[in-house]
């Protein structure tokens, strides 16, 4: 391949893998995605990320502890109060287009998984399929020091973007997920976060499962015309 043709494809063949395999990655292989991952921008410099890298025993650990609780707050929905985000991640009211590209998302999947509206306990199952990092060997926890303003978070996406297009050249896949950031209060304890730190996201890191239905399902995009506007 061509530089180009490299660098577009680990962009374009980038998708959120929803199954892994149980193959290990090598640390000094996550350690050079980080590597790479560091030299994206960020304003005035100031790369404000912090990674938790969770393998084993205490990744292990780490998803019995939220399934759990993911579990308990659907016995008892009170107990959402309990597990707050620290940020809004999406709005509070839903507009469209974005809702419609929500809604497609989420029953176009479900659709492939053979789950139907009003099945409460697959669509449950499902969900938690977050709280095992899709049994992808690697989770990784990102935190945001508070003391930073939002375009830090702006920094931290490309940051994050960095992350997955550096581990598809190396053949790996990754899915970010927000999902955690509601279990944030045992989360951050579990990794050894300060007080200081507020959770961003996690994101699954590992070799995608090729055989499982779940990752034949690539999302949409709309075409380039659509979203720009030529001022000149």
């Amino acid at each position: 391949m061509t530089p180009q043709q490299a660098v577009d494809d680990a962009i374009t063949s980038r998708m959120s893998a929803r199954a892994f395999t149980q193959q290990p990655v090598e640390r000094a292989m996550i350690e050079d995605i980080l590597r790479v991952a560091s030299r994206a921008p960020s304003g005035t410099n100031t790369q404000p990320w912090r990674v938790y890298v969770l393998q084993g025993q205490k990744r292990d650990s780490l998803v019995e502890q939220v399934c759990a609780a993911h579990d308990a707050q659907r016995a008892d929905p009170s107990l959402a109060t309990q597990y707050r985000e620290e940020y809004d991640y999406y709005p509070t009211q839903w507009v469209s287009p974005f809702i419609d590209r929500r809604r497609e998302n989420g029953w176009s999947l479900y659709g492939l998984l053979g789950i139907g509206k009003g099945e409460k306990d697959k669509m449950h199952a499902q969900h938690q399929r977050n709280f095992r990092f899709f049994d992808a060997p690697v989770g990784l926890i990102f935190t945001l020091d508070r003391v930073m303003g939002r375009g830090s978070l702006v920094d931290y996406g490309m940051f994050l973007q960095s992350i997955m297009v550096a581990a598809r050249a190396r053949g790996l896949h990754t899915c970010p997920q927000a999902a955690w950031n509601h279990y944030a209060r045992i989360i951050l304890p579990h990794i050894g976060a300060g007080d200081n730190e507020m959770m961003v996201c996690g994101m699954a890191l590992g070799w995608a499962d090729t055989q499982d239905i779940v990752n034949t399902f690539i999302t949409p995009r709309e075409p380039v015309e659509s979203f720009t506007h030529w001022v000149e």
